[in-house]
């Protein structure tokens, strides 16, 4: 599907137009989990997630005349805003297909970013059907959030850019939603012979379910605070990249996830939103194990008034 020569041809068309985003540590955190832990920081991406990667990739690599007649997404937000953002960049038009119910702050940002919005309801249509349709009906490319090998590659360039700060890690772990991260950044790290995991909220553990089944389970839409990981089912592309690659999916709770977002500002004076907190979540709750573990921090798209409301005390 993808390879590591990919995701390096992901990385020179990024090269200057990405963020190469830090990646930090925390003796606090070193110490409640015995181990060296190291946090890739994608809340401080262009758009505020590791989105941007494989969005741009994906625009920059089509052909002069499809990009000049527009692209269009679908997306709860993250994929939204990348989109928007890569679009700008080089010179086209981006429609968005978003739920009514996305979180303020991004579909704010996302028409902030120049991007044509339309909404549905995520929970009476579906999201795909829309955007394929209206696709063909402009005759404007689909740029879809995971479930493509350019957007897969683009991804990866996050794991590309850990390991190059941390070379020593011995197991890597990223958000799952429709599984595009994690593939991405399992076709780095895998050859190198990192055990990967993968974190879903509990109450939308289709991958989970999906590798432990052998093929794609359909759950639906999952009922989480984590709104950048709510896929009904792992992309076909995707999982057949992460049936081969990702060693274990493990879960959390949204009450685990906001204490992980609450250690995470304490400690480390980071906002990330619900979705981006879960591998730490994991690592807190003990269901991470390792001696060296590397962390992506997928994004950091949550208002202040949400932030706020989330991690009010009980």
């Amino acid at each position: 599907m993808i390879d590591v020569r990919d995701v390096e041809a992901a990385a020179a068309r990024l090269d200057g137009i990405a963020h190469r985003t830090p990646v930090l540590t925390s003796r606090t955190l070193d110490g409640m989990a015995g181990a060296s832990v190291h946090l890739k920081a994608e809340n401080f991406q262009r758009g505020g997630a590791f989105k941007f990667r494989g969005a741009y990739n994906k625009i920059a690599s089509l052909p002069e005349d499809a990009r000049g007649r527009g692209v269009l997404a679908y997306s709860s937000g993250n994929h939204a805003q990348a989109v928007a953002i890569a679009a700008t960049l080089l010179g086209t038009r981006a429609t968005i297909v978003m739920p009514e119910d996305a979180p303020p702050a991004k579909l704010d940002a996302t028409r902030g970013y120049g991007a044509e919005v339309i909404l549905y309801d995520r929970w009476r249509e579906d999201r795909e059907a829309i955007g394929s349709r209206l696709s063909a009906e402009r005759g404007v490319e689909l740029v879809r959030p995971y479930d493509d090998p350019l957007v897969m590659a683009g991804q990866g360039t996050v794991a590309l850019e850990l390991l190059a700060d941390a070379p020593d890690l011995d197991v890597i772990v990223t958000p799952v939603g429709g599984g595009g991260l994690i593939a991405g950044c399992a076709t780095v790290a895998k050859p190198r012979g990192l055990r990967v995991v993968g974190v879903e909220p509990e109450n939308g553990d289709d991958t989970a379910r999906s590798l432990a089944a052998g093929e794609r389970i359909e759950l639906g839409i999952p009922h989480t605070i984590a709104d950048g990981l709510q896929a009904p089912s792992p992309g076909e592309l995707t999982f057949a990249v992460n049936r081969d690659l990702v060693d274990e999916v493990v879960t959390v709770s949204d009450a685990e996830i906001v204490d992980a977002m609450a250690f995470l500002f304490d400690r480390l004076k980071l906002v990330v939103e619900p979705s981006g907190a879960v591998g730490v979540a994991a690592l807190l709750a003990r269901r991470v194990a390792g001696e060296r573990i590397g962390i992506v921090l997928s994004g950091g798209n949550v208002g202040a008034a949400r932030f706020a409301e989330l991690v009010r005390p009980r």
